[in-house]
């Protein structure tokens, strides 16, 4: 028979057991509640030790939790998906040792959450149209494809150009990504950049919030819509965990050192 561990979701400050219902990780309907040392405590539920699956609903599970202990507590932590400790104890011990660092971290992000912002163009065909035009080079060289019979040279030259096309759209995705950030960084205290997945996606961004301030953002972003419409669509998160800012790594092996 399997021995059942505790899958950690994330920590909380917190004098009080607290009972987030049967939604942990996993499917079995197991009971997400916390493990605690002096007002320090982690979220957590059964889970087998040796047997945990990397799927979607999984990670989808995490999350979900984190979301709901977000609801009730000011400052929530997540860990890294995936991790279980042996038993209460072992929990118990990284919370005392880890104490002061847990305690700053929670202070620090308190009342904080973060939203994701992806920028798409909408039309590629005139973004490319656009990159034609603002670079000479590219425009030299698609001139003298025109009088080129050698094949071996003319394939060169087509390899330069996309070269040329592929710089400028990283550079065209910066400026684009810094015009929509300015707008926002009166409101937010921190961004980062993440990669975009897409030719079309220039932008993929998440900003750090305190926490009640999503009317100005939405406000901001409806501002974005309409400077930009015709342009760029916009696709914004509601309130996610701190996943881009914090990135707490437990190793089991380390539990007790």
């Amino acid at each position: 028979m399997q021995r059942d561990g505790k899958y950690i979701y994330c920590i909380i400050a917190s004098d009080y057991d607290t009972n987030l219902g049967p939604i942990g990780v996993g499917g079995r309907g197991d009971l997400v509640s916390t493990i605690g040392f002096d007002g320090l405590c982690m979220v957590v539920s059964d889970h087998p030790i040796s047997r945990f699956v990397v799927n979607p609903e999984n990670m989808l599970a995490h999350q979900k939790v984190i979301e709901a202990a977000m609801k009730e507590f000011k400052s929530v932590l997540p860990i890294r998906f995936g991790t279980i400790a042996a038993t209460p104890d072992e929990i118990r011990n990284l919370l005392y040792r880890r104490y002061s660092e847990f305690k700053e971290l929670l202070r620090q992000f308190e009342n904080k959450v973060e939203l994701n912002v992806r920028g798409t163009w909408k039309n590629m065909v005139n973004i490319y149209k656009e990159i034609d035009h603002e670079n000479a080079e590219l425009g030299n060289i698609n001139s003298e494809l025109e009088m080129i019979e050698d094949k071996d040279i003319r394939n060169q030259k087509i390899i330069d150009a996309g070269n040329l096309v592929k710089a400028a759209l990283i550079k065209k995705k910066q400026a684009e990504t810094e015009l929509i950030i300015d707008a926002f960084k009166r409101s937010v205290f921190e961004y980062k950049l993440n990669k975009t997945s897409s030719e079309a996606m220039f932008m993929n961004t998440a900003f750090l919030v305190n926490s009640g301030r999503e009317v100005e953002f939405d406000n901001i972003m409806a501002d974005l819509g309409n400077k930009f419409e015709g342009r760029s669509d916009f696709v914004y998160t509601a309130q996610l965990p701190i996943f881009n800012y914090i990135d707490l790594k437990i190793f089991p092996e380390k539990w007790e050192l």
